[in-house]
């Protein structure tokens, strides 16, 4: 199993449990699905309920959350596109230099810079459709995960940066 935590913050972001694509050799789009989490999900006593609890305990506290957002913890931020340009603008330094410490060479830090500017265009022109999570811990340097719905407007998927990610093997 792989786990893939930012580069510049060490918070996990998602693992290779969850289907994931690499698109243009910049980002992976993790598809993602709501589930249902009752409350207090976790404690099991072990004894069985009586008589009169037993129809209680379907809709009692439960919710829908987003399985990614909810397994790694992410947390939401909103921005607006100007925020989110130069959040981003930042970002993608911290990315380079993080690329530059590890040693990757040249052409290659040339080829994120390049890709990560058309995909940020991309970005830009969608900027309504997007959510956006945070890792755990909400540091403003790390990445920011853009949430998005397919085509389908039923199927949701994060776009992660792939070069601002750690791969973690388990």
């Amino acid at each position: 199993m792989k786990l893939f935590q930012d580069a510049i913050t060490d918070d996990e972001m998602f693992s290779d449990a969850f289907p994931i694509k690499e698109v243009d050799g910049i980002v992976y789009e993790v598809d993602c699905q709501l589930i249902t989490v009752k409350a207090g999900a976790d404690v099991d006593i072990g004894a069985n309920p009586s008589a009169e609890e037993q129809d209680e305990d379907v809709d009692d506290g439960a919710q829908q959350v987003n399985n990614v957002v909810y397994s790694f913890r992410l947390q939401s931020t909103s921005f607006d596109k100007k925020s989110y340009l130069t959040y981003l603008k930042s970002y993608m330094k911290a990315v380079k230099s993080y690329l530059q410490e590890k040693g990757t060479d040249e052409a290659e830090i040339n080829a994120f810079e390049k890709g990560a500017q058309n995909f940020a265009k991309k970005i830009v022109a969608n900027f309504k459709d997007y959510e956006f999570y945070t890792g755990e811990n909400m540091n403003p340097d790390g990445m920011v995960a853009l949430l998005n719905y397919r085509e389908d407007g039923i199927t949701p998927y994060f776009t992660f940066w792939k070069h601002g990610l750690k791969e973690i093997k388990l």
